[in-house]
């Protein structure tokens, strides 16, 4: 059996950066998806292939479907079956839920709950000539538990639980499985902005008193992308620390 494939999407930095080490460091062929930061891809890229892992770098707006499926085949036409879609990019924004314009919810909408959408779709169509895969999309604690001046956000993150929990159910008899990821607070770029007393109220609520790390987040999109889930399906994993959901 030849070496097997995952897509990352966002794999230029934060939680997806340190997955596509992780799949690179597993032997898995990694296919490095970006939308705005190809110096970082690049340099990932560079890595991986240092380490003797084949990679392709495609640059892709997972809000455009049209995008979307340009990548999954180019991933196609490079590696032939792929084996796990790890649905990871994403943006945030804290604004009070009265200030929010109309563009900064079609955005948020368009890129954390459309854009994993698309990605599914494309996986799930190729998956399905296999009759084998796994998905696993990367919501928020959020998703669950809902976050104050992160309304919109939360809403789409909490339909990224509503998708996988459904569509495992439909893809489970074609034995592809679609899991979830729901972290809590991860030391990535998108919290960099976070002032020191924010962090030490993050860790005053996280019963580990402490932020996660990425490469936490990563270990545990492995195991779900691995074989050694391979009866778990349609469920949302919070890697947060101890925070109840």
């Amino acid at each position: 059996m030849g070496k097997k494939t995952v897509i990352i999407t966002g794999a230029s930095k934060g939680i997806g950066y340190e997955t596509a080490l992780l799949f690179g460091e597993k032997s898995w062929n990694v296919v490095i998806n970006y939308n705005n930061s190809e110096g970082n891809a690049a340099k990932l890229a560079k890595i991986l292939s240092e380490m003797g892992v084949e990679t392709l770098v495609l640059k892709a707006d997972i809000s455009k479907h049209e995008e979307v499926k340009f990548m999954f085949k180019e991933a196609e036409k490079k590696f032939g079956q792929i084996h796990s879609v790890v649905c990871n990019a994403g943006i945030s924004q804290q604004s009070l839920f009265t200030d929010l314009t109309d563009e900064d919810i079609d955005t948020m909408i368009d890129v954390n709950l459309k854009g994993v959408i698309y990605c599914c779709q494309e996986a799930a169509r190729q998956m399905l000539c296999y009759h084998e895969g796994s998905i696993v999309n990367i919501s928020s604690i959020y998703g669950t538990n809902g976050g104050s001046c992160e309304v919109h956000y939360s809403a789409a993150k909490a339909g990224v639980i509503g998708l996988t929990k459904g569509l495992a159910k439909e893809l489970g008899p074609s034995s592809i499985r679609v899991n979830c990821i729901a972290p809590g607070a991860i030391e990535t770029p998108m919290n960099a902005h976070l002032t020191q007393e924010a962090i030490d109220i993050l860790n005053d609520e996280t019963p580990l008193c402490r932020m996660g790390k990425a490469r936490e987040i990563a270990e545990s999109i492995y195991f779900l992308a691995s074989d050694q889930s391979s009866f778990i399906t349609g469920q949302v994993l919070g890697v947060n620390g101890g925070i109840e959901i």
